[in-house]
């Protein structure tokens, strides 16, 4: 495949992270890039399950639709909005291998809150944030059927029991899912994708969270014209 098929998780209530985040790899690639945000509204056909009070996006879920989205052909990426790119995403999709059907940064990720962006629970659980950024093999992800992803629980989704094997999950490496305020600050030099995952910088109670100034610089980069 000639072209990197990213699918990005969108919410309205965070319009402006998906643009931002869509500037900021676009502006990097070294290759195309076809991108699709994840809008509830487009997917009312596919998506029919009733909202979870525990979800904080509108993408907690349908994200696992990304190999039916993709006809369960060759490869794709899911990224949740609240991220930035700072690096070439080729790089990223270098890494894929065949022996896997998913591949994603394998956090020890133990939130010390109980309550993260716009007021919503904080909750915890085995594998916390490894779904936030994920290479699908897509022919090997069959079971994630639009029936599955309606009906299937939060945790066998995000903990990916829906693959029956955990050898099926590869590794990548950190910097490519560097979670800001959790994961040991770092020059950005070393740091490939960073993820807001409490709260991006956009939200006024996180205007100065970690590397807040990156992203706002992007967000200027885009609406800069002329």
């Amino acid at each position: 495949m000639n072209t990197i098929r990213v699918f990005i998780g969108y919410d309205p209530r965070e319009a402006v992270a998906y643009h931002v985040l869509a500037h900021s790899i676009l502006s990097r690639a070294s290759v195309p890039v076809e991108m699709a945000p994840l809008a509830l509204t487009n997917l009312k056909k596919i998506f029919t399950r009733e909202k979870d009070p525990k979800q904080s996006t509108d993408f907690s879920f349908s994200r696992f639709l990304t190999p039916y989205l993709s006809n369960y052909e060759g490869w794709s990426l899911f990224c949740d909005c609240d991220m930035l790119m700072l690096d070439d995403i080729a790089k990223l999709w270098s890494l894929r291998d065949d022996k896997y059907a998913v591949q994603v940064v394998q956090h020890d990720h133990q939130p010390k809150d109980d309550v993260k962006f716009l007021g919503k629970l904080q909750t915890k659980y085995e594998k916390k944030n490894w779904s936030s950024v994920i290479l699908f093999n897509n022919a090997k992800c069959r079971a994630l059927t639009p029936e599955y992803v309606n009906t299937a629980t939060g945790l066998q989704l995000h903990q990916f029991k829906w693959l029956g094997d955990d050898s099926l999950i590869g590794a990548i490496p950190a910097r490519w899912n560097h979670l800001v305020d959790y994961s040991p600050a770092l020059p950005p030099s070393e740091i490939s994708f960073l993820h807001y995952t409490e709260g991006g910088p956009y939200f006024e109670n996180y205007k100065t969270c970690g590397y807040a100034d990156l992203w706002f610089a992007e967000r200027d980069r885009m609406l800069h014209a002329g």
